[in-house]
């Protein structure tokens, strides 16, 4: 869980780096996605999607939902990028937030 402005500032470091692994689209958040997302989530801790031009709902509007479906945290949207974050089980792949 996201505490500090200085853990979320080191997400964001982290998430520079990350190609986005999800696209959202006209269809925008199917069941099928936001499932996904979540697998995704449990596996890496941090993911990156980007919200493609053909989606007309807001990508910050997009990221809450995602978030509270998935049990996430929604660590940065900027224009068309959103960058989440769930805490993971498995201590071996785990993230350490300062």
């Amino acid at each position: 869980m996201i505490k500090t402005s200085k853990q979320r500032s080191y997400l964001k470091g982290l998430a520079m780096n990350l190609e986005p692994i999800f696209q959202i689209g006209k269809s925008s958040l199917t069941p099928q996605l936001t499932a996904a997302v979540s697998e995704a989530l449990a596996a890496r801790e941090l993911i990156k999607i980007s919200v493609l031009q053909n989606c007309t709902d807001d990508p910050r509007e997009l990221a809450q939902l995602l978030a509270e479906r998935t049990r996430s945290e929604v660590v940065q949207v900027i224009g068309k990028k959103i960058i989440l974050y769930k805490e993971g089980k498995d201590n071996k792949k785990k993230i350490i937030l300062p």
